[in-house]
């Protein structure tokens, strides 16, 4: 499973991506758009020393969904909105898939002409309140997808 940290602000939230990526064995964390990339000190103080153990680029969002469809990936939004599938619904019909995960903006979360590139989007069913901080959402969906 590939993630890609697309517009994530806050760099502490990029280190706790990284220290997700490296718990769940994430094969590749591309940082987009605004995201802090390595080396900061902002982002090792979360990360305890992931950034070390998790392979990662930087990159142009564009190409690097296009890069993937070609090499075979499904690339999901991690985001509510129109025809988003339920975590939990969605983890059967990717076993055996290759996936890319894309993260977005803790407040504007994925842009509409990201979204238009996507194969899809996946939510986190949810309680009373309708969101999570990014980096927690991602663990959550690098736990389900990754264990698929």
């Amino acid at each position: 499973m590939i993630i890609i940290a697309h517009n994530i602000r806050s760099m502490y939230n990029v280190g706790s991506i990284f220290r997700n990526a490296a718990a769940f064995n994430i094969e590749k964390l591309y940082l987009t758009g605004i995201s802090a990339i390595p080396p900061r000190k902002e982002i090792a103080k979360v990360a305890l020393g992931a950034v070390d153990l998790v392979n990662w680029e930087a990159g142009e969002i564009e190409e690097v969904i296009t890069r993937l469809k070609t090499e075979g990936y499904h690339v999901y939004g991690l985001e509510q909105g129109k025809g988003s599938i339920s975590l939990d619904v969605v983890v059967g019909g990717l076993q055996n898939k290759k996936i890319a995960l894309v993260l977005g903006n803790e407040v504007e979360g994925i842009d509409k002409e990201t979204i238009k590139l996507l194969d899809g989007l996946i939510e986190i069913p949810m309680g009373k309140k309708r969101s999570l901080n990014v980096s927690v959402a991602s663990g959550i969906a690098m736990f389900v997808l990754g264990s698929k």
